[in-house]
């Protein structure tokens, strides 16, 4: 599992997507989104603007990633 630092009180999805280096721009990010290959906290996540908060696990290609 990797951490992922966050300096604010929660960071969007598709900007999350962005900032770890895991798409190259928002459209790459809007696309597997919505194919549904990312899971937040154990559950499918299609809405790119969801806001995730400290302890959030998002999941992508067997990749875990925790918002610390």
């Amino acid at each position: 599992m990797v951490s992922v630092k966050i300096d604010t009180e929660f960071i969007k999805l598709d900007q999350f997507l962005k900032w770890v280096g895991l798409v190259l721009n928002g459209a790459d990010a809007k696309s597997i989104i919505s194919k549904g290959l990312i899971r937040v906290n154990g559950e499918v996540e299609i809405r790119r603007g969801r806001k995730l908060r400290l302890g959030d696990i998002v999941e992508l290609d067997n990749k875990e990633y925790v918002i610390d």
